[in-house]
């Protein structure tokens, strides 16, 4: 399969575009140029192109994942007389309907007329044009009957006028609004002023500004998902100037968004925690943790070593002692596979191999019969059902991004891809209430690339969801709970640095938002996100771990941040920076050695015990603290999977207490 452009992250691509080669008003076919428009993203800079369709599917190229496989398998059609599938038998499924409901396309071969000959191939080249959004001065919108769009380039170039007749027009200029701001022109609404982010700062962030007006603020209370994992640090006049060009220069900004920190504060309200003259707070004084001892990390956990840890029927023994050199130095990746399905729960760790099979034939025809719920949903039954569509939009614009420069995901048309999708839309029949909001697809791609099998990954997906659930609910209790606990835990370790960043109206931590929301996937790289992931499942060394690692790479950054005198907004920037950027053995390493630092001290709150569950029981004032985060530790069953998670909310009264601390 040649990959070609597709080495490059393609942001949005639609087919059944065309470019009217006469303006006569009769419309004959043999004027219609079809093709495709695509934008992409080429070393960071946004390119869109258009090209003539010269290609078609294959139908005689099929891809299956097949109800017993653990991977992909390509289903081959040979000549008419000899027609017949060659597929290893041992991949083959055992159940024909489940294979029919799980084949789909993938393959292109040159849309062929006659002997093989493109059709009209040097006439329709003549329409394809390409330019960066750089270089874009305006782009016009008209509806006649159907939706066309000019583009007129710096230059004074006008480019074909390019038609969507069967749509696609509203999902190009969303995807053209993540990259440039688009500002309606006074003399004429149908024009859209074009101006390109400052590359130096765009380059750090992803697709923010997705409307035209000074939305930060605006789109942070509409869906601070969507705001934070494209780019949080873009909050205020600081950064917009920096991206704003000369057209929006003259606009006024709105009154409210000159305070950033205040609308944040609304966002997730609770967090202004501070305040001594509140009734009804606990005061407790600066605790003296004492010094942080050194910590040692081991080897990962090879395949040799993970089967001594199984007796003859399967069963896993020894399970603390498991966990623990798993916490210590990971997973080898063959291991992955068998593994994190018991620290995900899909396993349980005394059942036999025997026991195992059997689960799996039972969540696998459970698994196709929610599939073939919405792989059967006729147009007209779509149209009737505006969630199931809005699900099924926001899944494929996300799985259009997600881990591109992944080989397992490399390409516009590979099966990762397609796999990601259908375990996502599958999931939406599984939770349809929660359904699928973004992120969720950065939860499950690392879960897919271990397991490499649809069944096994979307019930190992289901389970870190149970953990993860009230991150994307449309409350967010779950991630106001943790940025409290967090705030709780940074003024108990370091009382300076959180009063710094009180000071520059950065003590909320909301640049920490997509930290908690997906687990840093976005922060690491992707081989250190299973590193970081298998450690944080095994529930270990305390509950809540990962806010413990936020707090160590906060120390790793605070002399930084309080020695160059950061503000509000180079706190935010110098956050998101960080991507990328990471070493995750010294985070590990770091947040250890901060629980054990914890743990040793004798006189601490019972706030943060409640936070780490580092204490069996408190007293009633203690288990009143919800208003501060408090959450009450999940009871385990012996075998069960220990969650490192923000469990289960533990709602109180309004007079509730609340803790603060003071020097």
């Amino acid at each position: 399969m040649t990959v070609g452009y597709y080495c490059h992250w393609v942001l949005f691509e639609h087919e059944g575009v065309f470019v009217h080669s006469s303006t006569d008003a009769v419309e004959d076919q043999d004027l219609l140029i079809s093709g495709y428009l695509r934008v992409l993203d080429k070393d960071g800079e946004t390119v869109v192109e258009y090209k003539p369709l010269e290609d078609t599917v294959d139908p005689s190229n099929m891809l299956c994942a097949c109800k017993d496989s653990s991977s992909v398998v390509e289903w081959t059609q040979c000549p008419s007389d000899r027609s017949h599938h060659v597929v290893d038998q041992q991949q083959q499924s055992c159940e024909t309907e489940w294979d029919m409901v799980n084949t789909v396309s993938f393959k292109r071969k040159p849309y062929a007329n006659g002997e093989g000959t493109s059709y009209h191939t040097h006439e329709k080249n003549c329409w394809a044009f390409s330019f960066t959004a750089a270089d874009l001065r305006t782009v016009t919108v008209k509806t006649e009957g159907w939706t066309h769009l000019i583009f007129c380039l710096k230059d004074d170039t006008t480019l074909p006028t390019i038609h969507f007749h069967q749509g696609g027009c509203k999902e190009f200029m969303d995807c053209l609004q993540r990259c440039v701001h688009l500002t309606e022109c006074p003399r004429d609404k149908t024009t859209f002023l074009v101006s390109c982010h400052n590359k130096t700062l765009s380059q750090s962030f992803e697709n923010l500004l997705d409307d035209s007006n000074y939305g930060l603020v605006h789109k942070l209370k509409k869906d601070p998902y969507v705001a934070t994992l494209g780019g949080f640090s873009k909050v205020t006049n600081y950064i917009f100037d920096a991206f704003r060009g000369p057209e929006l220069e003259q606009r006024e900004m709105p009154a409210e968004e000159e305070v950033a920190a205040d609308i944040l504060g609304e966002i997730i309200p609770g967090l202004e925690i501070n305040q001594l003259e509140e009734p009804g707070f606990e005061v407790i004084t600066r605790v003296d943790l004492g010094s942080r001892p050194e910590v040692q990390r081991g080897e990962p956990l090879s395949l040799a070593d993970w089967l001594k840890y199984q007796d003859k029927e399967g069963r896993v023994r020894k399970v603390p002692e498991l966990k623990e050199r798993i916490f210590k130095g990971g997973l080898c990746h063959v291991v992955r596979r068998e593994a994190w399905k018991f620290l995900l729960g899909y396993y349980t760790w005394n059942s036999t191999s025997e026991e195992r099979k059997s689960l799996q034939r039972r969540k696998t025809d459970e698994y196709f019969r929610m599939k073939l719920q919405w792989k059967s949903v006729s147009e007209e039954q779509e149209r009737r059902n505006s969630r199931l569509r809005d699900y099924k939009s926001l899944i494929e614009k996300d799985v259009n991004r997600t881990d591109r420069t992944n080989k397992f995901y490399e390409g516009l048309e590979n099966p990762g891809l397609i796999l990601l999708h259908d375990i996502l839309m599958t999931y939406c029949m599984y939770d349809f209430d929660l359904g699928y909001v973004q992120g969720m697809s950065d939860l499950l791609s690392p879960i897919l690339y271990v397991m490499e099998n649809e069944v096994d990954a979307f019930w190992c997906f289901v389970n870190f969801m149970d953990e993860m659930h009230e991150n994307f609910e449309e409350k967010m209790q779950g991630m106001r709970t943790q940025l409290i606990q967090l705030s709780t835990l940074l003024r108990l370790l370091d009382l300076a640095f959180w009063n710094y960043l009180e000071a520059q109206d950065s003590g909320y931590l909301y640049f920490c938002f997509r930290w908690l929301l997906i687990r840093f996937k976005r922060e690491l790289h992707f081989q250190d996100v299973l590193r970081l992931w298998e450690v944080m499942w095994t529930g270990l060394p305390c509950q809540n771990f990962h806010l413990l690692v936020c707090c160590a790479i906060l120390d790793s950054e605070k002399q930084k941040i309080m020695d160059r005198h950061y503000g509000f907004n180079e706190i935010l920037k110098h956050i998101n920076e960080l991507s990328m950027k990471l070493d995750i053995e010294e985070i590990l390493h770091k947040s250890e050695a901060i629980c054990l630092q914890i743990k040793n001290c004798k006189d601490l709150p019972c706030s943060v015990s409640e936070i780490l569950g580092l204490k069996a029981a408190c007293d009633k004032s203690t288990l009143e603290l919800s208003d501060y985060g408090i959450l009450t530790p999940p009871l385990h069953t012996s075998g069960e999977l220990v969650s490192n998670g923000h469990g289960q909310l533990s709602e109180t009264s309004s007079n509730g207490y609340k803790v603060a601390f003071i020097s």
